[in-house]
């Protein structure tokens, strides 16, 4: 069984790196970026499962960049994290995402890895 791919993207390095770390020891390959550009680049180049989005992007939303990255891999599953708990922001991500797939910072790693296997079936096809 192949591992499950997964792109973390945050503006936030110490943040992402740390994810990435965390679940490579849990068996997933995971690759993160900081920008949006950088999300939608590599995108283009490389097959994901999963993308793990920060609401709050500079330069543009989660939402939105959910929106074009869907537009360059439609298979793509997201989860959306955030650190500004807003009702409007989780209202809106969870119309996107469904409720169960929009995360609080700190992100608890074991929920986060109930999430991606729960969102991409808990293997790829």
């Amino acid at each position: 069984m192949e591992p499950i791919r997964v792109l973390l993207a945050d503006d936030e390095e110490e943040l992402v790196v740390t994810l990435a770390e965390r679940l490579e020891i849990r068996g997933f390959v995971a690759e993160w970026v900081t920008t949006v550009e950088a999300a939608c680049a590599i995108l283009r180049d490389k097959a994901y499962d999963v993308a793990v989005l920060d609401v709050k992007l500079p330069g543009m939303s989660g939402l939105d960049l959910k929106r074009k990255m869907a537009r360059i891999a439609p298979e793509l599953k997201f989860i959306f994290m955030t650190g500004h708990g807003s009702a409007d922001s989780f209202n809106e991500c969870a119309a996107e995402a469904g409720e169960s797939y929009f995360l609080m910072k700190p992100i608890n790693i074991d929920v986060l890895v109930q999430k991606i296997r729960q969102v991409t079936g808990g293997s790829v096809k």
